[in-house]
């Protein structure tokens, strides 16, 4: 549709039109009511105030205004069901048999390709026992052995006298072993893909995997794993073309993994993103592609760092999100990772949540019966024009390193200072993690999982929080309540769910009605088996902390506190406090200190 028959269509009745000026009128007012702007501030201050930034550094509007247009660009053509694949783990130290028996029931209940982790010692014979090698499609991973792995894989279809499917993909990944520190020597590595590119033109699969979860897992931000993966799958390209490959061949042995988000806008945008980039490549490798990346496979994982341990359940709800966002962005195959995949190799249960989400999505939801359906969305469309602009600036700066001097040191810095980025909001809470920093369940029973190998390439969301529950304090912290339930309940929740997410215990007093009625609550514990705690927390209304917080303080002390914090601002009572908690604080710091005074 050209832009006059779109301008003389309006959408909107005339009663619901409104100027860029009457809505941020409209909306400076709400942000006055709540303080966020003074009766001095303009009201075009709102787009300050209500824009975000991403952790790439981008800003991300609250409202889109007309005047761009995104009609000229690739977007994905997919439409029908995406590929519904499964992890299946034949690395050293996992069952072989169990991992078949898995991967036999995923594939009886609707998994349509397998994603095979493995290694030299890996079984193929027993792990793909039953598979029905020439119409599920298998891709493999193994960052180091990639030949052997795949020498075995040719060595099992001969046995059997069957061949591979078309989507097979032998997995070849040099660059993301490298990243990921593995020993390999790089030439040698090279040389392996084209020898392994040249057996999959032969049989008729695909050969590679530019594998941009090696850089997520690692802590990278969307831009830098966009950055990685065209950066990857360039180095591939040439590496092709200069063995004798054509470029439109090179390309079509190619496919790439990138990673869901729980954060459904960024996930859409980056694998739309990641289209227009490669299309772009192969426009300058004279490969013609038109407007469809057609030659673009993605396989969509949901993240594996955004996982937790704790409250495991809530990953149900991760992932679902995450398969959510992938399939409307186009990805042509994807992978849930269990709910359970943060605490061991995930049991029947959490493998069959895991590929039930894509059936419900695409059965029920019918999320797979259009193509692009976050097309014409501004807030889509803008999100993945920054992504592109930006994933293509971070494109150029790997490649220039890698020319260089094959250092992946810089790229390493940079995802680093991403990631402690993230981990600083994490630790304040602004990026919270349910069931982690925030409402934590001291008192679960974490399911019981057998070590996977998986995980150890993993650096998880919150690791720093999950090493505090995996060493619970040794003693509790007395909660101070002022006043009744109804005066103190807000902030010894807030207290309670703080500490929590450190591992810490509380003793509530419970009702009170005046300082002697707390610090005798609290002497009554020191004639029990743990003793009275010495680190005590006030949590009450700012009009109880006036009214007696101070006589609270100095009887808690009498009766042998020796470290107290108030739930609150610190100024709210004129007596010395040790420590103050309230929103915004440096939680991980502040559950340190508060641990160290408790041992």
């Amino acid at each position: 549709m050209n832009d006059a028959v779109r301008a003389a269509v309006p959408l909107s009745q005339p009663a619901d039109a409104h100027s860029q000026e009457q809505w941020e009128a409209a909306t400076a007012a709400v942000l006055r009511k709540t303080g966020r702007l003074t009766s001095d501030d303009a009201d075009s201050a709102v787009w300050d105030k209500l824009t975000r930034t991403s952790l790439d550094g981008l800003r991300i509007a609250p409202l889109g205004l007309p005047g761009e247009s995104y009609a000229d660009v690739p977007r994905p053509t997919r439409s029908g069901a995406w590929d519904i694949r499964s992890l299946v783990s034949g690395l050293a130290g996992v069952d072989a048999k169990a991992a078949n028996e898995a991967a036999l029931v995923d594939l009886d209940g609707g998994v349509s390709s397998l994603w095979v982790a493995a290694d030299e010692s890996t079984d193929l014979a027993v792990l793909l026992d039953k598979v029905l090698l020439d119409l599920a499609p298998i891709v493999l991973d193994a960052p180091i052995g990639a030949v052997k792995v795949a020498q075995n894989l040719l060595a099992l279809i001969a046995e059997r006298g069957t061949g591979l499917h078309a989507a097979t993909n032998l997995g070849a990944d040099p660059m993301g072993a490298l990243l990921r520190d593995l020993p390999l020597a790089p030439d040698e590595a090279f040389a392996e893909l084209v020898d392994l590119a040249r057996l999959a033109e032969g049989i008729g699969v695909r050969a590679i995997v530019v594998d941009a979860t090696a850089a997520h897992d690692l802590g990278a931000s969307d831009v830098q794993e966009l950055g990685w993966s065209i950066a990857v799958g360039v180095a591939y390209l040439r590496a092709l073309t200069e063995a004798g490959f054509s470029p439109a061949v090179a390309a079509a042995l190619i496919e790439f993994r990138y990673s869901a988000t729980d954060e459904q806008f960024p996930t859409i945008a980056k694998l739309r993103a990641a289209r227009q980039l490669w299309d772009r490549v192969l426009e300058v490798s004279g490969v013609s592609t038109g407007s469809t990346t057609e030659g673009m496979r993605i396989h969509a994982v949901s993240s594996r760092p955004m996982l937790s341990k704790y409250d495991p359940y809530v990953n149900m709800l991760r992932g679902t999100v995450a398969a959510f966002a992938a399939g409307v962005g186009g990805a042509d195959a994807v992978t849930v990772l269990p709910f359970d995949s943060a605490n061991g190799v995930p049991d029947a249960i959490g493998r069959r949540i895991a590929r039930n989400v894509s059936h419900l999505l695409i059965d029920e939801s019918h999320v797979a019966a259009v193509a692009d359906p976050a097309g014409g969305s501004f807030a889509v469309e803008s999100l993945t024009a920054d992504m592109a602009a930006a994933g293509w600036d971070a494109f150029v700066q790997i490649e220039a390193e890698w020319e260089e001097g094959r250092d992946f040191s810089p790229f390493r810095d940079r995802i680093a200072a991403v990631s402690a980025e993230r981990e600083k909001a994490i630790a304040r809470r602004k990026r919270p993690i349910t069931g982690l920093t925030e409402f934590p369940n001291l008192a679960e029973t974490l399911p019981e999982r057998p070590v996977d190998p998986l995980s150890e390439r993993v650096v998880r969301y919150g690791a720093s929080f999950e090493a505090l529950r995996d060493t619970p304090a040794s003693a509790k912290v007395f909660l101070a309540t002022l006043g009744t339930v109804a005066q103190h309940t807000a902030r010894a929740t807030f207290a309670t769910n703080l500490l929590a997410a450190g591992g810490i215990g509380v003793e509530i007093a419970g009702p009170t009605t005046e300082a002697e009625d707390l610090a005798g609550k609290y002497r009554a514990l020191s004639r029990g088996h743990a003793g009275a705690p010495p680190v005590v927390c006030l949590a009450g209304s700012d009009k109880a902390y006036a009214e007696w917080g101070d006589a609270a303080i100095a009887a808690l002390r009498e009766a042998g506190a020796t470290h107290v914090i108030i739930a609150g601002r610190p100024d709210a009572v004129d007596a010395e406090v040790d420590d103050a908690a309230s929103m915004g604080v440096d939680a991980l710091a502040f559950l340190t200190a508060t641990r160290e005074k408790l041992s």
